[in-house]
């Protein structure tokens, strides 16, 4: 796979919670621990601070709690080179989640402390999304942020209509979460009118049954069904996964597009040292191999491999260059002491 770059000024804009995570380290559990590893993050932040790292200008936005745990998320953020200028704060509700890592036999743990949170509680117009838009090219959305409340709902709402009215390039991680639908309306009402201004989705046959009601025996037939149902579609992503244990996965990148489907190698993964965020990293890895204008092999190969890459790490976030994915997708400089 040959890698050629194309930079592009105009950014990539995400929306969505920052979260802090309180992780056990060395595989501990909650129940006993006496300390634990603080990171920030979330879904649609992690893939700003994936692109950025690759190059490409990225800008978050979100609404942090008016306090010292808001200060250091945002930091977080920025550190990472991603554009903050368009958040807001409010409200001191910094959302938790506590993470117990799986080893083995045993799997992992989160337990969440995020209702009410500054931004759960964020609401219409209090993002000028016209302004955000200005230098951006590109929005990413996923579906927890209208999940956590009606404010978030109407946020989400106001930003894809300015990315659709601006034509914009609309990308969305389905990431369906049952226990987050709490405010009296439910994913199968609500997400149809969002996905239907998104052209690029992120997306498995779980997602697709119960967010928009698409139900099939194969990944293929759910994305020919919703491409009948959405016009607007033009490509859907997805990791298919088998777990064998906590420390043992294999995974394979597919992308449909409408015409076919193409797949990357199968991967296997072990040991595995943490999986959160990699989807994150699937998500920002087909971002960045639109954005560069790949060819949809290679671009398919690159996200998967990004995914594959963040398993090798803890934290949300995928730290790694350009270069250390392409080579894991090419299958190049593999567990090799390189100096």
């Amino acid at each position: 796979m040959d890698i050629v770059f194309l930079m592009e000024s105009r950014k990539i804009v995400t929306l969505g919670e920052v979260l802090m995570r309180l992780s056990t380290p060395a595989s501990g559990r909650l129940v006993n621990a006496h300390q634990l590893d603080i990171n920030y993050g979330g879904s649609e932040a992690n893939v700003s601070v994936a692109l950025a790292s690759w190059g490409i200008p990225s800008k978050h936005v979100t609404r942090f709690p008016d306090n010292e745990l808001g200060i250091a998320a945002s930091r977080s953020l920025q550190q990472a080179g991603v554009d903050l200028q368009h958040c807001v704060t409010g409200g001191e509700r910094m959302p938790l989640y506590f993470f117990e890592p799986g080893a083995g036999e045993r799997s992992g743990r989160i337990i969440y402390d995020r209702f009410n949170s500054a931004f759960s509680c964020i609401g219409h117009g209090m993002i000028k999304w016209d302004e955000v838009f200005r230098d951006a090219s590109w929005f990413h959305w996923g579906g927890i942020t209208p999940a956590l409340s009606l404010g978030a709902l109407e946020v989400c709402q106001e930003a894809l209509n300015t990315a659709k009215s601006r034509g914009m390039v609309i990308s969305a991680d389905i990431n369906y979460r049952r226990n987050l639908w709490r405010y009296g309306k439910s994913a199968r009402e609500v997400m149809p009118g969002l996905m239907e201004k998104s052209g690029i989705w992120i997306a498995g046959e779980e997602d697709l049954k119960n967010c928009l009601g698409i139900s099939s025996s194969s990944f293929e037939d759910a994305c020919a069904q919703a491409g009948k149902l959405f016009s607007g579609l033009t490509g859907i992503g997805w990791i298919k996964r088998e777990v064998i244990s906590s420390s043992h996965h294999r995974i394979q990148g597919l992308w449909w597009n409408r015409t076919s489907v193409k797949a990357s190698r199968l991967m296997e993964l072990n040991p595995v040292v943490d999986r959160i965020g990699s989807g994150d990293a699937f998500a920002a890895g087909l971002i960045y191999g639109h954005h560069q204008k790949w060819e949809e092999q290679q671009m398919i190969d690159y996200a998967t491999a990004a995914c594959a890459f963040k398993h090798t790490m803890s934290g949300d976030v995928l730290m790694a260059s350009v270069e250390e994915v392409a080579d894991l997708a090419r299958q190049q400089n593999i567990g090799r002491l390189l100096r």
